[in-house]
């Protein structure tokens, strides 16, 4: 299966992404990245895994229809499979073609802690400050609205008396990593069904 993948920062998600492909834990390759903005790390762990790396500045673009444009003709000359927003900070305006093939992955239990301005520390900070007893993370597909549709599956961790945003963070993307190659790989098994706002996993076929 070939995946996109699009970042606007650090590329930790990537690197996850990357290293499971490695050991072989997901049956994909990354066909390409896509960088919201230039100087990012993200390209520099795609330049060591010998992936494509494309930077379409956001900046350069007065809205979201024509910053997209350029990023779908690239999956397209891709053949992209998948597309995995991985810390990607941008609205996209999204062609038919691909809706329910766009992934992405928020560091809170959706709906909670989600929408516009929430990502990274911040929401860490969020949660710590509503004195929330559990966080984790959710995989969800992607539409033209802030972690707004239809939720592929969850993992939770515990929120400590003594955590920081910076020591929740790190629990939490210990939940991401498994997390994101589970959706991926349900999804490449066409397990994944779309009813509304909700994902059915289907079982594995007997067959």
């Amino acid at each position: 299966m070939n995946l996109a993948v699009l970042a606007s920062g650090s590329g930790t998600t990537l690197q996850n992404l990357i290293d499971r492909i490695s050991s072989k834990s997901i049956d994909a390759r990354i066909d390409v990245v896509i960088a919201s903005r230039p100087d990012i790390p993200a390209l520099d762990r795609a330049a060591k895994a010998a992936i494509p790396a494309h930077i379409i500045d956001r900046k350069s673009f007065s809205s979201a229809a024509d910053f997209s444009k350029p990023i779908f003709k690239l999956i397209d000359e891709h053949n992209i499979d998948l597309i995995c927003l991985a810390g990607w900070l941008c609205m996209l305006s999204i062609p038919p073609r691909y809706h329910s093939r766009i992934m992405n992955i928020h560091p809170a239990l959706l709906p909670s802690f989600g929408g516009p301005g929430m990502y990274g520390l911040r929401v860490h900070e969020a949660v710590l400050a509503h004195g929330c007893k559990v966080s984790g993370c959710t995989v969800h597909f992607v539409d033209e609205k802030y972690d707004n549709v239809p939720i592929i599956l969850q993992r939770t961790c515990p929120v400590l008396e003594t955590d920081t945003p910076e020591i929740l963070s790190q629990r939490v993307f210990e939940e991401e990593k498994l997390a994101y190659p589970q959706a991926i790989r349900l999804f490449q098994q066409g397990r994944l069904k779309i009813d509304g706002r909700r994902v059915q996993i289907l079982s594995e076929s007997t067959s």
